[in-house]
Order: structure tokens, then sequence, then C-alpha cells
């Protein structure tokens, strides 16, 4: 079992920042791919960024040059970045982390850190 726990949310203004961390443990397999998602209200969830254990990156269109990710694979701890924060951020964000530790594939999550944008 993996376990994932957020921090970093909260309440910024319009154009503010906030960084949010998501620190894993437990039976952590390796190569794999730690995100971030988010679910506003009323709304499915959607990716936001993720990185890969290599290094790749992969953003939402509504987020590049503005969000940025980075993981310490070396602390199994995947980072976000939010800069120029706009009202239509305000969600629910929670930590991924997915691959294969066998045949068949694995995925986790944490429990959600809230992001609100007030305008």
């Amino acid at each position: 079992q993996v376990q994932l726990v957020e921090s970093g949310g909260g309440l910024v203004q319009a154009g503010g920042s906030l960084r949010l961390s998501c620190a894993a443990s437990g039976s952590i397999f390796s190569p794999n791919v730690m995100g971030w998602y988010r679910q506003a209200p009323g709304k499915q969830r959607e990716l936001v960024a993720s990185r890969t254990s290599g290094g790749s990156t992969n953003y939402a269109d509504s987020v590049k040059g503005r969000f940025a990710i980075s993981r310490n694979n070396n602390k199994n701890t995947v980072y976000l970045q939010m800069n120029s924060l706009k009202p239509d951020d305000t969600a629910v964000y929670y930590c991924n982390l997915a691959g294969y530790p066998g045949r068949t594939p694995s995925e986790y999550w944490g429990q959600g850190t809230q992001v609100t944008v007030s305008s």
C-alpha cells in the first residue's frame, strides 16, 4: 500500500500563488507517475499536471505557463507551484501516484486539499 499526504492548500486572492506538496510513503514502486488532479463542484476530476520518475511532464492547457510540477525522488515528494491563480482554479486538489508494481496497474490518491481563489 501507498499513502499520499497533501499539504499547502488554502485561500488566496486572484493573481496570488500557492505551493502544494504531496509526500508518498509505504510500498512505493518505480518507475511511477506522480501528479495532481482537481475537482471543482459539479465538475469531473481533471488532470492538472503530472511528472514521471524519469522527469517527463504533462500539463493541462489551462495551467500551462502558470503552474509548475516538480519532484524530489529521494523524498518521494511531488510539488505543484501555482502562480497567477484565477477563480477558475478553485477546486479540491488531489495527489496521485500511478504505475505498474507488477503486471497490473495501480494508482493511489491522497485525501485532497482545498484551494480557493477569490476574485
